[in-house]
This record gives structure tokens, C-alpha cells and sequence, in this order.
């Protein structure tokens, strides 16, 4: 049973990196090599610091067209799971509905106002 076990998750892993391989390689030809969030260049040498990241969050959806990709560096990547994590963990409350913060400021409200008073 064990032995079956093993096979299974081997093969498992085999299997993700193979399909990962694969539309890292993609990515890799179809994008620029700079970060997607905070524009960072990459080359040969620092490449393995780039990585793909799943738009809607799921690997096994690779359009060839690469439409559910984005080439983020390590950091913006590990970021962008973070808080797709704290969203999921947190963005729900008591009562099912996701709680969203409305801007209270508006920095333009008496623009006319002051022009017209500016130009007199």
C-alpha cells in the first residue's frame, strides 16, 4: 500500500513539474522578462528569479495564448498569494458579505469653485 503510495505522489510531482516546465517556457517567450508589478528587469543570469504567476489563481488553466499569466519576480509574487490568501482567510465576514472600504475624500470636490475665484 505504501509502496502505491509513493508511486502515486512521485508521479504526482513529476506530472506539476513537467506542466510547469511547460508554460514557464511559454511565458518566458511570449512576455518581456520585467516584473509585472514593480517593473523589474531580468536576464539570463537572474531569470530563475522570475516566475509565473496564474491571473485567476489556477494551474491547470494555461491558455496557449498565455492570457492567464503574468511574469512577476519573486517577491511581488510571494506577495500577490499573501494577500489572495489574507482575501480568502479575512475578506469574508459573519455575515457573507465581503467588506469594502469607500473613499470618503475627494480631493477635486471644489475645484471649479477655486478656479473661478483664482481667475476673478
Amino acid at each position: 500500500m505504501s509502496e502505491k503510495l509513493d508511486r502515486v505522489v512521485a508521479d504526482a510531482i513529476r506530472n506539476r513539474e513537467q506542466r510547469e516546465k511547460g508554460y514557464r517556457e511559454q511565458a518566458l517567450k511570449l512576455y518581456p522578462w520585467i516584473c509585472g508589478r514593480c517593473g523589474r528587469e531580468f536576464n539570463r543570469k537572474n531569470l530563475q528569479e522570475l516566475t509565473v504567476h496564474h491571473k485567476d489563481h489556477n494551474h491547470d488553466y494555461n491558455p496557449p495564448d498565455g492570457s492567464n499569466w503574468e511574469l512577476l519576480c519573486i517577491y511581488c509574487h510571494d506577495n500577490e498569494h499573501s494577500r489572495y490568501s489574507d482575501f480568502i482567510r479575512g475578506g469574508e465576514y459573519g455575515n457573507g458579505k465581503t467588506q469594502t472600504a469607500t473613499a470618503t475624500h475627494n480631493p477635486f470636490a471644489d475645484l471649479k469653485k477655486m478656479l473661478d475665484e483664482k481667475n476673478r
